[in-house]
């Protein structure tokens, strides 16, 4: 039945089946590709293809954990399908796993796997240790899909949009452009960095990479035991959390599916169904829709590179110039949403009059600027580094960023609401500013400015020592930054939160009046 379903898919008309096949072939093509570079690893030393093999490995494993969770796909093998027969909950869960193996990424998968072996092998590790290691990182991938579709079948279906799918190339971009950056800027000099080494060996005890790093150990004339008792006890596991997802599917009664009814909901569909989420996904419509929010933004990553131009022309290195911007760019992104009470207008009733408590609306109001500004913040800070030349300075530039970013956000939690100043409304020019009869918006900007900056100058201090060559300062300014940035961000969403509660009416009275 599986290979039937699997030959279904050519089926249909005849575009259909030109994009099928179209993907297969490229796919195909792919597949041989990596084998190829795979297999040119057999005359590498040991330490070279344990590296490549470890962290494909572990990425690959990753990607089937978090495919199934992103990817809006109804998965053919879902035990519900099946509960009609009256096949026994360990049975039926032995089968789904066994057809599971049928399938074009696990085809994908096997071959790669194959190719590992046979570098392996060249590598003089014994046959039974080998295959081992590939056989359990395969059915690691393998039941990870399995149990991971499930629980996504049981709890996203009804919230996976493209929206969520945004979220995860963020998360992507979060996590593969700093380790792009971070690999590219290591020194190969016929050796493996010793960067890259340890990684591999904490890898080499995770989940993720110990079946893969397996025989590369063994080749390696490390000890064995850790990564295999890693792997073997990652798939028992995975075992035993796919026959109890088997048998809680097959008992528990299936909710009445509203995917249709929540799919154009856009972000309210992804967003929790709680006050909190709800005013998260409102803002996250004005943050990408309403052009006052995209101007906004837009203007944080120019300000912060005009910033090099005075410095560069007054003689700075261009290796110090390079560590300015991004500190530059978070302090203005904390500082973003000082006055977004304001920018909501008369909207800002629904809040008050729903008895919407005070921290739903301080913490959903900063949702849109953690999810512009982390991943900006993560691709901008090793890139800065990189420029910079010195990867000792990276603690310490994140240090500063998350202190200013968070203290900017913070202080801006209680600005919005005890300072709310005039701005344009909802349809109108982000460029036109309403008169003003009082400077409140003036200071109502600068104190969040300064106070971010003043709140920041310990871990800033400790950074330029960082910069002077104490490595302990760099640490010091990382734990300092992220202590700092947390604490002010707590009290600041406090006092922002009990200010909302009790100046309802004050910001009802300015909502109609501006």
């Amino acid at each position: 039945m599986r290979i039937a379903l699997l030959l279904g898919a050519l089926r249909g008309d005849v575009r259909h089946v030109v994009r099928i096949l179209s993907g297969l072939v490229l796919l195909a093509a792919a597949t041989v590709a990596v084998c190829w570079a795979i297999l040119t690893l057999r005359e590498a030393p040991v330490e070279e293809a344990l590296v490549v093999t470890a962290l494909g490995g572990s990425a690959v494993t990753l990607g089937f954990a978090l495919a199934p969770v992103f990817a809006a796909v109804e998965d053919p093998l879902d035990p519900r399908r099946f509960a009609l027969f009256g096949l026994p909950a360990g049975r039926l869960a032995v089968v789904l796993a066994v057809a599971g193996l049928i399938s074009v990424p696990i085809m994908v998968l096997v071959s790669v796997a194959v190719s590992a072996a046979v570098v392996w092998e060249e590598h003089a590790v014994r046959t039974p240790v080998t295959v081992a290691g590939m056989a359990l990182g395969v059915l690691t991938c393998v039941l990870l899909a399995r149990v991971c579709m499930a629980l996504a079948s049981l709890h996203l279906r009804e919230r996976r949009s493209r929206e969520l799918l945004g979220v995860f190339v963020l998360v992507v971009l979060v996590v593969v452009v700093p380790v792009a950056v971070f690999l590219a800027s290591l020194e190969w000099d016929g050796t493996v960095p010793p960067q890259l080494r340890e990684a591999v060996r904490v890898l080499a005890v995770t989940p993720f990479g110990a079946a893969w790093a397996l025989p590369g150990t063994v080749a390696a004339g490390g000890d064995p035991w850790p990564p295999a008792l890693v792997a073997v006890g990652t798939l028992v596991l995975l075992a035993l959390i796919w026959l109890w997802t088997v048998r809680h599917v097959l008992t528990t009664t299936e909710r009445p599916a509203s995917g249709r009814v929540r799919g154009g909901l856009g972000w309210f569909g992804v967003a929790p169904g709680t006050p909190g989420g709800a005013i998260a996904a409102r803002s996250l419509v004005y943050w990408f829709g309403d052009r006052r929010y995209i101007v906004n933004a837009i203007i944080i990553p120019f300000a912060a590179l005009v910033t090099v131009v005075p410095l560069l022309v007054a003689g700075v290195p261009p290796q110090l110039v390079a560590l300015v911007p991004v500190p530059f760019a978070a302090l203005l992104l904390g500082w973003l949403p000082h006055d977004d009470l304001a920018y909501d207008s008369t909207a800002v009733w629904m809040h008050i009059a729903s008895g919407v408590r005070g921290v739903s609306d301080r913490i959903g109001r900063l949702v849109p600027v953690l999810l512009v500004g982390v991943p900006l913040l993560a691709v901008s800070v090793p890139i800065a580094i990189s420029v910079h030349g010195r990867w000792g300075m990276l603690p310490a530039l994140a240090g500063v960023c998350a202190c200013l970013f968070l203290c900017g956000l913070g202080l801006s939690s209680i600005s919005s609401v005890v300072a709310p100043y005039a701005v344009s409304r909802p349809g109108e020019s982000p460029f036109q500013q309403p008169q003003r009869t009082t400077a409140r918006g003036g200071i109502a900007q600068a104190v969040v400015l300064m106070g971010a900056l003043l709140l920041s100058a310990p871990v800033v201090w400790c950074a330029w020592l960082a910069l002077q060559g104490d490595d302990t300062a760099a640490t010091t300014a990382l734990w300092g930054g992220l202590a700092i940035g947390a604490g002010v961000l707590l009290v600041g969403v406090t006092v922002g939160s009990l200010a909302f509660e009790r100046r309802g009416g004050r910001l009802m009275e300015f909502a109609e009046s501006t």
